[in-house]
């Protein structure tokens, strides 16, 4: 072992036999490193946890919306079963399904709220999106064309106070006009389903029809408002609408989830950025105090500096000593810091639940939040860039003090000892 790992090690380490300044030099060496040890598990667990949310807040929207969609420009859409063909030909295109959307006013006993009715298939809309396999109450393929079921999300069915088996009158913003004025155009609908999708703005504002039933209540002949696809890679969905753009015929307009939803994602990515930087700042004051640790340390041991520098230690030995010295500070904090975020966020589902027991109360409103629990997503690139500018940090702490160290003359240091 080299003398200046040997040297570099034994003064990090305290004997019973140093004075309250060399304890003290210890004390503010801990502190460094559990500075370091916190600030590295508090950016990897922050950072898995925006990772988390825009994971979540992804198949959420997506699990509703669609990745791919194909209106046409004059707001109605005529056969769509051609246009359907002619997307699913694409080798990236899985499922296509047709819908009608519309506004409209549900109305029961209790309460009238304002809401997005969708008419569908269900054999189809299962294809291209997960609302089946969220259902509370009944199934999805009870919205059987002439029937006139209607299957509500949770919170909207909340609201109405209604439950599987009521009335609710749907309301359709187009009027009939008659001798006596316009009336509005409103039909009796029994609800055959529940869903719960996790997010509140489509379980309080979503409601799903019959597509036949839709076409009739708005009167839409035969005609829908568009159809959506589901792809096989949902991050080519920009490509896929580029080129199924050029390749369709007839007035349709191609927008895909990248462009529909884009703000979500966007303010996701910034918030993680922005937090990445301000938790940056953590480490680096930590790191930095290895400064402060160092520069009283080469204070410390300046007589022991100029004895090896009389046995013959080089200045560029010196200041590797001290290079040891900090970086092995910067070393132990990272790695405990690595270690803790792991762990801390590979069971954020246990220590969360258990906070809001402890303080009776809940971070995460579902009637604020889009999503009402904090999830996690590690990632090995995440710990990898976090890992390496903490030691980048911490080893460039050492750098000054180590400077300063070799620059110590021997015969200054010795003329009082």
């Amino acid at each position: 072992m080299q003398y200046e790992l040997l040297v570099g090690l034994r003064y990090t380490r305290t004997r019973k036999r140093y004075s309250g300044r060399n304890h003290f030099i210890s004390f503010i060496s801990l502190t460094s490193m559990l500075g370091i040890a916190l600030g590295v598990a508090a950016l990897i667990v922050v950072l898995s946890v925006m990772n988390g949310f825009q994971k979540e807040l992804r198949a959420r929207i997506l699990g509703v919306a669609s990745h791919v969609q194909i209106t046409g420009l004059s707001g109605g859409l005529s056969g769509w079963q051609e246009v359907a063909k002619e997307a699913s030909a694409h080798p990236q295109v899985v499922a296509a399904a047709p819908f009608v959307n519309a506004q409209a006013m549900l109305s029961s006993g209790l309460g009238v709220r304002g809401t997005l009715v969708r008419g569908i298939i269900p054999r189809l809309e299962d294809k291209v999106a997960d609302i089946g396999v969220h259902m509370v109450e009944g199934r999805l393929d009870a919205l059987v064309p002439g029937e006139f079921n209607i299957v509500l999300g949770s919170e909207l069915a909340r609201a109405l106070a209604v439950l599987k088996g009521d009335k609710v009158t749907v309301i359709a913003p187009q009027g009939l006009v008659t001798p006596a004025g316009i009336l509005p155009r409103l039909k009796q609908f029994m609800v055959a389903g529940i869903f719960e999708v996790g997010m509140f703005e489509y379980d309080s504002g979503l409601a799903l029809i019959a597509l036949e039933d839709a076409q009739k209540l708005y009167r839409m002949d035969d005609r829908v408002s568009g159809v959506r696809l589901k792809l096989e890679d949902l991050f080519r969905s920009r490509e896929v609408a580029r080129e199924l753009m050029a390749s369709l015929r007839g007035d349709l307009y191609v927008t895909d989830w990248t462009r529909s939803h884009a703000n979500f994602f966007r303010a996701v990515q910034i918030e993680k950025n922005v937090m990445f930087i301000i938790l940056l700042l953590i480490v680096a004051v930590a790191a930095f105090n290895i400064v402060s640790t160092l520069v009283m340390a080469v204070t410390d041991k300046r007589a022991d500096i100029a004895i090896l520098r009389t046995l013959g230690a080089s200045p560029a030995g010196i200041m590797k000593i001290f290079i040891v010295q900090g970086a092995l500070i910067g070393v132990i904090g990272t790695l405990i810091g690595v270690v803790a975020g792991i762990v801390l966020a590979l069971n954020i589902d246990v220590v969360v639940p258990f906070l809001e027991r402890l303080f009776n109360t809940q971070f995460l409103s579902r009637e604020v939040y889009y999503i009402s629990e904090l999830p996690s997503d590690l990632q090995r690139g995440d710990v990898l860039v976090i890992t390496l500018v903490s030691l980048v940090l911490s080893l460039l702490a050492t750098l000054y003090p180590s400077w300063r160290a070799s620059k110590v003359n021997p015969a200054e240091a010795l003329r009082y000892e």
